[in-house]
């Protein structure tokens, strides 16, 4: 009975079926049952039944830089292990550490740090990295110090996979720039997403991207060449392409919620992916925080360079489901498809995104105002209001 766990009375909701009501038996991190009336014996029972409370596949952040005072290239354990013990309150169960443009032996540290990390009982599952820039346009180079960008090179991408034993799962980069188009081939080989991202790239660029194997794109709207009526950019291209699918920053600062609400028009829900790109400063105070060695001023407005430029966010997952929600009035399904099956999809991981039999029992637990109620990661209660 050890490490069992029994989920009695709570709405199950997964991205391509109606919502049902029912049981769910947990042993050793996976799904075993889902029925009706379980009556399976467990060390832990949850009971719904004097509660509306929905269950859905716990969240999935792929672009996420920092958390309660940490950050991915502080290049510790501790801080990675910060990081996955602080984003379980807001019902992450699984994330991408991301890294930013840094000198070569910043990012190289960073990633060899993520190389070495082991997954906590109390933690989201570190999934893999999420490499940001540095082979970006400098033209779009947002928050992304301008003087480490460099031009794509599949030599050394291909040792930084090796130092970071193979956990590197989504890069972000410029495909106009020199080398771009050969690089996106050579991330293929390696099975890493290939994902266009603060980039000045036109349509036709941005179509013949695609064509090698472009998947993504991140934060929309944000550092990418914008839409023109003349000349629809990475913007237009990104939107208008059935295979990619797109990051959102859904926090009502980066976009303007019609901005969101039109992505969703067009992408619909299997077409985004929900991301919170947060920083350090993640559930502190306002104040002046670090960001790759620059200072970023977090207000009531976001958080902020010296210049005005956006340094990432201070959003939840959770605030970034209650946002989408209210502003597209998308169905619950269309909530898991962009918090989770989406993102699941992408990193081809196979027994995750879903509440099935065999899957992984990775779950948040929602009241009806989309409030966390609790958190599971691996068949463990890791977070409770």
């Amino acid at each position: 009975m050890k490490n069992t766990l029994l989920i009695s009375n709570v709405t199950i909701v997964n991205h391509d079926e109606a919502p049902f009501k029912g049981d769910i038996y947990v042993d050793d991190g996976k799904i075993i049952k889902i029925n009706h009336n379980l009556s399976d014996k467990a060390e832990r029972y949850i009971d719904g039944k004097d509660n509306n409370w929905f269950l859905l596949p716990g969240y999935i952040d792929m672009h996420i830089h920092g958390s309660a005072g940490h950050d991915v290239m502080d290049a510790t354990q501790f801080a990675l292990h910060q990081m996955a013990r602080s984003l379980v309150q807001e019902g992450v169960t699984g994330f991408l550490a991301t890294t930013m443009t840094q000198s070569k032996e910043a990012i190289e540290s960073a990633l060899a740090n993520v190389g070495q990390f082991e997954n906590n009982e109390d933690g989201a599952s570190l999934l893999g990295i999420h490499v940001e820039g540095p082979y970006i346009s400098k033209k779009r180079a947002g928050a992304q110090p301008i003087e480490y960008i460099i031009l794509p090179s599949t030599k050394q991408f291909a040792y930084w996979h090796k130092v970071s034993k193979q956990r590197i799962k989504q890069v972000t980069f410029a495909p106009e720039v020199e080398g771009g188009f050969p690089f996106i081939e050579s991330l293929k080989d390696l099975n890493v997403i290939a994902s266009i991202g603060h980039s000045d790239a036109t349509m036709e660029e941005v179509d013949r991207a695609v064509v090698l194997g472009v998947r993504q794109a991140t934060h929309l709207y944000n550092q990418m060449r914008p839409f023109h009526h003349r000349n629809p950019g990475v913007v237009g291209a990104v939107l208008l392409d059935d295979l990619v699918k797109t990051e959102i920053i859904a926090d009502f600062v980066h976009s303007h919620p019609q901005a969101i609400k039109l992505a969703y028009r067009i992408k619909g829900a299997k077409g985004i992916i929900l991301i919170t790109d947060a920083i350090r400063a993640k559930g502190l105070h306002h104040g002046d925080y670090d960001l790759g060695g620059q200072t970023v001023h977090v207000s009531k407005d976001g958080a902020h360079l010296s210049n005005g430029a956006l340094a990432g966010s201070v959003l939840t997952m959770e605030q970034a489901v209650k946002n989408m929600k209210a502003i597209t009035n998308c169905s619950l399904q269309e909530i898991v498809a962009m918090s989770s099956t989406n993102a699941a999809k992408q990193l081809q991981l196979a027994t995750k995104g879903r509440i099935a039999e065999g899957y992984d029992a990775d779950f948040v637990l929602l009241d009806e105002n989309l409030n966390v109620q609790k958190t599971i990661c691996r068949g463990k209660v890791v977070f409770e209001k």
